[in-house]
């Protein structure tokens, strides 16, 4: 089977794009390097299947370039691209606009006109709900950050090429991802380099913000789910099973690390979740999904990345 997987060089995306390719799919990669976080960072993300003879990678802005060659071939696509983070989506929306709602029409109208697309399967966020989650995913959505905004129109667009043009599509939302390739802004990626290099770290709030964290290998494997269950308009919360706060994460990354942190505090985040945890019982029910990999075991695999990525 032919796959497209936008922000195939990002963390999620790569992961995803190597599963792919272990089960035998083809698989055309595409990403604008947007510069969020350094190039280098996505080229070492790539660098694993890059070379793969069942892997196309396009350099392309899903925002203005043609993508129709792209999609010369392709019945299934997973929309992993996005513009993230909360802090920058208060400075910069135009960015988020553009990254998230612009480039996602345009990527459904070419999916559209391609006329191969069977499946378009859309990675969207748990910031579409707000600030405190627990529904499931029929909770209105409230979201309580320029991130988490352009994220939910995006997901209107997905829905409204279903219900118009008779896309099939299936929206994921993903909660508090962590992992090997973790992005470098990201909190645990920071939390690890801090402790590691006993430096202070700094926690927003209390630090008693809950999370329900999903390792990405959970994350693929619930995507990949969703591609083989296909139910075309179907909604999905995609989450861990275990809720703890970012102080009860920094106890355990003493523990692994072997070192104590010198923990700093700032003040709470504007947009910033106090609660997220995911009620999977429809992905559970129609998916067959239940994450599968522990809190610790996830951050012992991140340690040991991050640590390999020091002595590079």
């Amino acid at each position: 089977m032919r796959c497209l997987v936008t922000g195939a060089a990002g963390f999620i995306g790569s992961h995803l794009c190597q599963a792919l390719l272990a089960q035998g799919d083809e698989v055309v990669g595409l990403d604008a390097f947007i510069p969020y976080y350094p190039r280098a960072v996505k080229e070492a993300n790539l660098a694993a299947f890059r070379a793969h003879p069942a892997f196309t990678f396009h350099e392309l802005d899903l925002r203005r370039d043609d993508l129709a060659a792209a999609l010369d071939g392709v019945e299934v696509i997973y929309h992993i691209a996005a513009m993230p983070g909360l802090l920058a989506s208060w400075q910069q929306f135009d960015v988020y606009m553009t990254c998230n709602v612009q480039a996602t029409q345009r990527l459904l109208r070419a999916a559209v006109e391609s006329g191969g697309v069977r499946q378009f399967i859309h990675a969207s966020t748990s910031s579409i709900y707000g600030s405190h989650v627990l529904g499931d995913e029929q909770t209105t959505p409230r979201p309580v950050s320029p991130y988490g905004i352009t994220k939910l129109a995006g997901e209107h667009l997905v829905r409204v090429y279903h219900e118009q043009f008779g896309l099939p599509t299936s929206i994921l939302r993903y909660f508090s991802v962590y992992g090997p390739r973790q992005r470098p802004e990201m909190g645990y990626y920071l939390f690890i380099e801090a402790i590691r290099q006993g430096q202070p770290l700094t926690v927003f709030g209390s630090g008693d913000q809950l999370r329900g964290n999903t390792y990405v290998g959970d994350i693929v494997r619930a995507t990949l789910l969703a591609h083989q269950r296909f139910e075309p308009g179907s909604v999905y919360n995609i989450g861990g099973a275990e809720e703890v706060s970012a102080n009860q994460v920094i106890a355990l990354l003493e523990e692994i690390i072997g070192r104590r942190a010198d923990v700093r505090h700032g003040p709470t985040r504007p947009g910033e979740q106090s609660r997220a945890l995911a009620d999977m019982t429809q992905a559970r029910e129609r998916l067959g999904f239940t994450p599968q990999t522990t809190l610790r075991a996830g951050l012992e695999a991140q340690v040991a990345w991050q640590l390999a990525l020091s002595r590079d």
